[in-house]
């Protein structure tokens, strides 16, 4: 249920409705007044609307972030688009384009140098490749597939999305910075150093007031205010040669996970008060994170043993884990719209995976360029983007 203004105060009107005939009736003479009555109602109205990020769309429901995620509801933005898997090949500078129906390459199209992760905008409308060493940002158009002018932008490792959708963040991992950029001009707003090493990915509070990101070369973990674009809070992971990866909330916002490729398993931490990490095992390399389209299950991929390990959100507990066919190096991809389908990046194989998110068998292997990454199974449902392969809500 859409928990916005709108939502609730017609609820409150109701109530308003029955504390002024409460009041007119016989023993209404015992009740408050219908005036105290209605201001008080309308405050608990107002207090159930999430006091979230200025100019960012509530969530649908305060208890499930990824509520707008369900299979195939897709924006009417980006409904009409052909469903596609975009693969891009760190070492061979190319975006694979792989259709999922059929698993076939569609095309292989030449970007900048080490295109890193291939990144939905805010409103829908651009995927943008990371080349990262070619300091440059490539365009694609999902609806035709075309390719546009390339946009200078510096170390651009990865890449979010404020949820209020004004201004994109670069993970310029090399450079020790996020930047703060116009979401749609790429103009810098302000950049911002950072003491750890190797800034890489994160995730949004469920009011978009701060975000959580991980620094893979030291090992630590830093709160970002959003509103302000300043490091709140910082602290180094308690494991030596710590590696943390990709970052996700809990649907309810209680619990953030980072993956961890050398403590080969996931952190689990409270984000609101930035606690002590607790670490779960998973299995070798810990890297990518994916939610069901129902939010009941997190998928972890394992890269170091061709494995994905699937987490339940309503105990913490793993309950299964799947073996890639014949091995591989699962990375990072996302999940079909229908949500039958986990895709997943085969980083040291040169191929990409389709995995049945039932039974969790192998449905495909493609063969794509060398050293795939960050794949966009693009479009997927959700109102907006907040970055990296598709964070949507």
């Amino acid at each position: 249920m859409r928990r916005t203004l709108n939502s609730v105060l017609p609820v409150a009107v109701a109530a308003v409705a029955a504390a002024l005939t409460a009041g007119c009736g016989a023993g209404g003479s015992h009740a408050a007044p219908a005036h105290t009555t209605a201001k008080a109602t309308i405050r608990a109205a107002r207090a159930q609307v999430p006091q979230g990020l200025p100019g960012m769309p509530p969530p649908l429901d305060p208890k499930d972030v990824y509520a707008a995620d369900r299979p195939n509801a897709l924006s009417p933005v980006v409904r009409n688009f052909p469903s596609r898997v975009y693969v891009p090949n760190t070492n061979s500078n190319t975006v694979t384009i792989i259709d999922p129906a059929t698993y076939k390459i569609i095309k292989t199209i030449p970007v900048g140098t080490q295109p890193q992760h291939v990144v939905p905008s805010w409103d829908l409308k651009t995927l943008w490749v990371n080349n990262d060493r070619g300091n440059t940002l490539t365009p694609i158009d999902p609806a035709t597939g075309k390719v546009g002018r390339t946009i200078p932008v510096h170390d651009p490792y990865n890449l979010y999305f404020t949820p209020d959708g004004k201004y994109a963040v670069v993970m310029a991992s090399l450079d020790r910075q996020l930047v703060f950029r116009d979401a749609h001009t790429m103009a810098v707003k302000k950049a911002l150093p950072v003491s750890c090493y190797g800034v890489n990915h994160a995730d949004f509070s469920t009011d978009g007031r701060y975000f959580i990101v991980s620094c893979e070369f030291s090992g630590e973990l830093l709160k970002v205010d959003t509103a302000k674009m300043e490091v709140v809070a910082q602290q180094k992971l308690p494991f030596n040669g710590a590696m943390p990866q990709d970052v996700k909330m809990s649907p309810d916002g209680k619990v953030w996970y980072i993956a961890d490729m050398v403590a080969d398993g996931v952190w689990t931490m409270n984000g609101d008060t930035f606690s002590k990490p607790v670490l779960m095992r998973t299995g070798k390399g810990a890297h990518g994170l994916y939610v069901s389209r129902d939010s009941k299950y997190m998928y972890i991929s394992n890269r170091e043993e061709g494995s994905v390990s699937v987490l339940d959100f309503a105990t913490g507990k793993l309950v299964k884990k799947w073996h890639i066919r014949g091995g591989g190096s699962p990375d990072m991809g996302g999940v079909s719209a229908d949500g039958r389908v986990l895709w997943l990046s085969g980083r040291y194989d040169a191929e990409v995976y389709a995995l049945d998110t039932t039974t969790g068998a192998t449905l495909a292997k493609i063969p794509v360029g060398s050293g795939p990454h960050g794949l966009a199974v693009y479009p997927q449902p959700g109102r907006y983007s907040l970055g990296h392969t598709g964070i949507f809500r």
